[in-house]
C-alpha cells in the first residue's frame, strides 16, 4: 500500500531548484509555492509521464523481476481522471493487480521529478493519494488479497496518509507469520513528530526495514542516539524491540557504496553493481528499484545475499533509464554472487568466494 502518483519528470537546471527551494537527492511534500512547478515541468520539452510513487515503483519492479502476472497487488487512492487511467494501464501492462480506491472529487496525485546531473529532487502533490481510508482495505475482496499475500510493503510516505491501514496490515503479518516491510523513505518522515510516532509504533512489527544512509542518520539524530556511523545505526535499528520472535533485517543503501544489512546487531556489507558515470541516466527510482529486487527475493523465501543481489541488479537497470522504467524482461543472473563483507571476516569470505568460483570454472 502506498501513495500512487503520476511522475512528471524532466531535466532542469540548478536555477529551477533554487527557484522552488529544492535540494538534489531530496523528497518533500508540495507546498503552495511549488504548485507552478508541475505545469512548468509538463510543458517543458522532454517531459515524461510515468506511473510512480515510491511503493508503486517498488511493486512494479518486483513484478517485473518475477515475471508472473498477478503475483503482486497494490492499494492506494486515485482520482477519477485520465492520470488514474494512465497508472492503472501501466500496472496492468506490468502484471500488477491495482484495486485502487477512487476518490471522485479529488484529482490523482502527481510527483514533480526534477533531474539535475543525474540527481533528482522529488516534490509530491498527494491530492487523492492523501485520502486513502482503511475501510477500503477492510472490504472482503481486498482483505482476501491481504490474506493471500506472504510479503507486505509500504514506503514510509504512507504514514502521512493512513496509519490505520498500516497498523491493520502490520499486525496481520505478525499474527500470521508473514513478512512486513517498511521504508524510512525521507528525513521529514522522522523530523515531523506525528509521522515519527507512527514509525515508532509500527517498528515492533517491521520484519524488514529499508532506508538510505541519510535516513538512517536522521533516525539516530531524532532519537537522540550518540551513534553517527551508518553501520552502528543499522545494528541498533535491528535490535529495537520486535514482536513475534523473528529478528528484524535492516537494509541501508548508500548510493554507489555497499549496502549495509544488519540482523541481531551484526552487520554485513553487500556490493552494488558499479556503473561508469556515462551510463547513468536518472537516479530517480534507484532506491525504489533496489527494494523491488529485494522483495522479489523475499517472495521466493530467498536468503539475504540473493535479495541484495536482486536489489543491486534492479537498481542498476533503472538508473540507466529515464524514470522508474525497465525493459520487457530482466536479465538477472541468479548465480552471479558478489562478495559480502563484515568487520570480522571479510578476508575469509573473499577466500571462500574465490575458491568456489575457481571450482565452478573448473567444473
Amino acid at each position: 500500500m502506498g501513495n500512487p502518483l503520476l511522475d512528471i519528470s524532466n531535466n532542469v537546471d540548478q536555477a529551477t531548484l533554487d527557484k522552488y527551494e529544492l535540494k538534489a537527492g531530496n523528497a518533500i511534500l508540495a507546498e503552495e509555492k511549488h504548485m507552478p512547478l508541475y505545469k512548468e515541468l509538463a510543458e517543458k520539452d522532454g517531459a515524461e509521464f510515468i506511473a510512480g510513487g515510491a511503493t508503486q515503483n517498488s511493486i512494479r519492479v518486483a513484478q517485473w523481476m518475477i515475471q508472473e502476472a498477478g503475483a503482486t497487488s497494490y492499494f492506494g487512492c486515485v482520482g477519477s481522471d485520465d492520470y488514474a487511467e494512465k497508472m492503472k494501464a501501466a500496472c496492468a501492462k506490468d502484471g500488477v493487480n491495482s484495486p485502487y480506491m477512487v476518490d471522485e472529487k479529488t484529482p490523482t496525485g502527481t510527483c514533480a521529478v526534477c533531474v539535475v546531473d543525474n540527481e533528482r529532487s522529488l516534490v509530491a502533490n498527494l491530492s487523492a493519494a492523501n485520502n486513502y481510508k482503511v475501510d477500503h482495505l477492510k472490504k472482503p475482496e481486498n482483505m482476501a488479497i491481504l490474506e493471500k499475500a506472504k510479503v507486505v510493503y509500504s514506503a514510509g510516505f504512507f504514514v502521512t496518509v493512513c496509519p490505520d491501514a498500516i497498523e491493520l496490515s502490520a499486525k496481520h503479518c505478525s499474527e500470521k507469520g508473514k513478512t512486513y516491510c517498511m521504508n524510512l523513505s525521507a528525513p521529514f518522515i522522522m523530523e515531523v513528530p506525528p509521522f515519527k510516532e507512527v514509525l515508532k509504533k509500527t517498528m515492533p512489527f517491521v520484519d524488514v526495514l529499508f532506508g538510505n544512509e541519510t535516513e538512517a542518520v536522521t533516525w539516530a539524530k531524532t532519537e537522540g542516539w550518540t551513534e553517527t556511523s551508518v553501520i552502528e545505526i543499522a545494528k541498533k535499528l535491528s535490535e529495537l524491540p520486535k514482536e513475534a520472535g523473528k529478528p528484524r533485517t535492516v537494509v541501508i543503501t548508500q548510493g554507489s557504496s555497499p549496502t549495509i544489512v544488519a540482523i541481531k546487531g551484526e552487520a554485513t556489507e553487500y556490493p552494488i553493481i558499479e556503473l561508469s558515470k556515462d551510463k547513468l541516466v536518472d537516479t530517480n527510482g534507484a532506491g525504489d528499484a533496489y527494494v523491488g529486487g529485494f522483495l522479489f527475493g523475499l517472495m521466493q523465501d530467498k536468503e539475504v545475499e540473493f535479495c541484495c543481489r536482486a536489489g543491486a541488479y534492479a537498481a542498476s537497470v533503472i538508473v540507466q533509464r529515464s524514470g522508474c522504467t525497465f525493459p520487457d524482461k530482466p536479465d538477472f543472473k541468479a548465480n552471479a554472487r558478489p562478495v559480502p563483507s563484515t568487520e570480522e571476516d571479510a578476508a575469509a569470505k573473499k577466500a571462500r568466494f574465490m575458491a568456489e568460483e575457481e571450482a565452478a570454472a573448473t567444473a
